[in-house]
């Protein structure tokens, strides 16, 4: 059976569907007031926003319908080694399918190319499932946020370091 998912670099064209999705699911979670991302101005034009050197968005399809996405950039307020995961979010239907741990390893990896020694995230209680992924995937708890992201509505940090490519 093929595959009902791919994901690709966000165009212009993603730009309104990722904005939807990111405003349809943050309320989901309670993540619709002040201090959280679905207020920030990158929304509405990811694909600008995501369009620097070390910054990259990725969207994921299913059966050529945008159902999500994940990006890297960045920590804003933060060291140069640091990139921060951004607004990593699935419609209903593309949870629990395994996209969302494809996705964020491609992700690391971009990172890593892009010179960065660590990723950092933020999160908020209540996004039980999207824990779970980050500490499978090596992610550690920190006590406390780091940069100036404006998202203090979020109220759990995540750290993970990133091993060196292997040069040949």
């Amino acid at each position: 059976m093929a595959d009902p998912f791919t994901f690709r670099p966000i165009r212009p064209e993603d730009d309104p569907a990722i904005a939807a999705i990111i405003r349809a699911v943050m309320p989901e979670f309670g993540a619709d007031g002040p201090g959280f991302a679905i207020h920030d101005p990158e929304v509405s034009a990811m694909s600008a926003a995501y369009s620097g050197p070390r910054s990259a968005y990725f969207v994921v399809e299913m059966d050529g319908r945008v159902v999500g996405g994940a990006g890297i950039g960045p920590l804003e307020g933060g060291d140069a080694d640091t990139a921060e995961l951004r607004k990593m979010y699935f419609l209903r239907e593309a949870r629990g399918q395994g996209m969302g741990e494809r996705l964020l390893q491609h992700v690391l990896g971009v990172a890593r190319e892009r010179g960065f020694a660590r990723v950092y995230l933020e999160t908020l209680t209540g996004m039980d499932s999207a824990m779970r992924l980050y500490e499978r995937l090596g992610f550690r708890r920190l006590d406390r946020q780091l940069g100036s992201t404006g998202h203090h509505g979020c109220n759990r940090f995540y750290m993970r370091d990133l091993v060196p490519a292997v040069t040949t």
